[in-house]
């Protein structure tokens, strides 16, 4: 059920050059996956997914990545109050049965997969999690998720840190030995198409998580609608399938700005 609420903020971490953690005062419940809608009077409201969930507390990941990430990042200071509503969307699923995972964060898509392997590793599922990024610098949650007992791996593009090339170049060699049931992506939708695309080709289901400009976050404005398709990310998401994902005609190929007008 959705609330709307003002937790203070307990914590900031500055944990990559262009990403401070939000540790907030409330105990959220939130379904791996969901998202809020966070709001910075006079400025703006955002979505914004929600990482590590503890009893009490629940963190956001907030990249400095438009005007209203960069006002938060500016003026919010520790004992302040931010405007929450959510939680919202559909999450990510762990299927019965299910052994052995791997997550793949790109980037500031990290976050909502460590709320997801906290997820798996309190059932029991085995957990890798292939975390890439453009340097070490720009590495995040690295500690947390071993903290979880998950195996990880990393890739960054100047190969300051783990494999220098494509996190995709990982998953590919975990997939070729098999043992994977399911794979979960988060990050910048090229690479999500080819995760989506590899998984697909190997036989191993996989589930992406979209971000598409957002307005009221409930399905009403349609703002976040994927292509002709008529699905809502903001309610039938941020969550979805890959398969199905891979029909969409704009998936990994453009989305919209706060106008609607098309971004390529």
């Amino acid at each position: 059920m959705s609330t709307h609420l003002t937790p203070k903020v307990k914590e900031i971490r500055q944990d990559a050059p262009n990403l401070k953690t939000y540790v907030m005062e409330h105990n959220l419940r939130a379904k791996p996956g969901q998202f809020v809608m966070v709001w910075l009077p006079e400025v703006d409201e955002v979505p914004m997914s929600i990482g590590w969930q503890a009893d009490g507390e629940f963190h956001m990941g907030i990249a400095n990545a438009g005007d209203c990430t960069q006002k938060i990042h500016e003026t919010v200071k520790e004992g302040d109050r931010l405007g929450i509503r959510g939680p919202f969307g559909k999450g990510f699923s762990l299927k019965e049965g299910c052994k052995k995972i791997v997550v793949l964060g790109g980037g500031c898509g990290t976050p909502p997969l460590l709320s997801l392997s906290q997820e798996a590793r309190k059932k029991g599922i085995e957990v890798l999690a292939i975390l890439g990024a453009r340097s070490e610098d720009y590495l995040i949650y690295e500690k947390e998720f071993k903290s979880l007992g998950c195996e990880v791996k990393i890739a960054t593009d100047d190969g300051s840190k783990g494999h220098k090339g494509f996190c995709t170049d990982l998953l590919e060699a975990e997939l070729e030995k098999g043992g994977v049931d399911c794979v979960y992506t988060c990050g910048p939708e090229k690479m999500m198409v080819k995760v989506a695309q590899m998984a697909e080709d190997y036989g191993v289901d996989s589930e992406v998580s979209l971000e598409r400009f957002m307005k009221c976050g409930f399905g009403i404005c349609g703002q976040c609608c994927v292509d002709d398709s008529g699905l809502r990310v903001c309610k039938d998401g941020p969550v979805f399938d890959g398969k199905a994902a891979l029909r969409f005609t704009e998936f990994g190929k453009y989305s919209r700005t706060s106008s609607g007008k098309i971004k390529e």
